[in-house]
């Protein structure tokens, strides 16, 4: 594992309460973000996840207009950075299933835009963890990555080159044997042995580096907010039937089905 890889695996961890065994949610969920539920969500405010972040998670940098929510990256400073960005997490941890959100990603050299599942230190568990990661420095890049027990470096990349101008639906579904991501429906990796078995948090964040320039590219502030615009995001357990039109699970049938991988 290189430095970059290795640094990735901090990249997720934010400062917040241990997990207890009840916060296990078991029951599916579409988020629509009328509102931001503090019940479900917690906000990260006030601190970064490492030396590598170059802007501060601030509650402010959250908004939600016409049912959309806007995560944001803005030149306002925060403590001693000169920029502030966004977080949101569950405070629930899921296990398999088919995890997904209707997304519309900003791209500027630097920043790192992204949708994913992760457990650790936080929460007294190894690190396990699931990635769409949106590489700042490439219009349309779109790495997927995971971690088991904190051995990471299975990144690849998927070129998605509209991705900042229309709302496209970014999908998981994790099971014990394999992990399958998705861009509307369409299977762009599948991943067939020694996946993560923790239950995971999921979080959505957009945050920016004056360091991590071979991997995202050197930070250039693009004179204006950029903003991550989230529609909606969902849960849905394995086993489960699809619970709206849009769903994934809807697109590709029984997410409990594995799909055949062509040789």
């Amino acid at each position: 594992m290189n430095y970059i890889c290795a640094t990735i695996a901090l990249i997720a961890i934010g400062v917040v309460l241990p997990a207890r065994a009840d916060e296990v949610g078991v029951d599916a969920f579409r988020d629509s973000f009328d509102l931001l539920s503090s019940d479900r969500w917690f906000t990260s405010d006030g601190w970064t996840n490492g030396d590598h972040q170059n802007c501060l998670w601030l509650a402010e940098r959250l908004s939600i207009a016409d049912g959309i929510l806007h995560l944001s990256l803005a030149d306002k400073p925060g403590k001693n950075l000169s920029y502030s960005c966004a977080e949101i997490q569950t405070r629930q941890r899921f296990g398999y299933g088919t995890y997904e959100a209707s997304m519309k990603i900003p791209f500027a050299s630097g920043t790192n835009s992204n949708f994913f599942s992760h457990v650790g230190a936080p929460q007294g568990s190894p690190h396990n963890e699931i990635d769409f990661e949106f590489i700042g420095k490439h219009d349309g890049a779109l790495q997927t990555n995971y971690f088991v027990n904190g051995v990471g470096g299975h990144e690849a990349v998927v070129e998605v080159p509209d991705a900042n101008s229309r709302f496209r639906t970014y999908a998981f579904v994790w099971e014990p044997d394999s992990i399958r991501w998705y861009i509307d429906g369409k299977m762009v990796r599948e991943v067939r042995e020694g996946v993560p078995t923790e239950p995971q948090k999921i979080y959505l964040s957009i945050w920016s580096t004056s360091t991590l320039s071979d991997w995202l590219g050197k930070f250039e502030y693009p004179g204006k907010p950029l903003d991550l615009e989230v529609d909606w995001l969902a849960f849905t357990p394995q086993n489960t039937v699809c619970q709206f039109p849009e769903s994934t699970v809807c697109l590709i049938g029984d997410a409990s089905t594995p799909l055949t991988k062509n040789p």
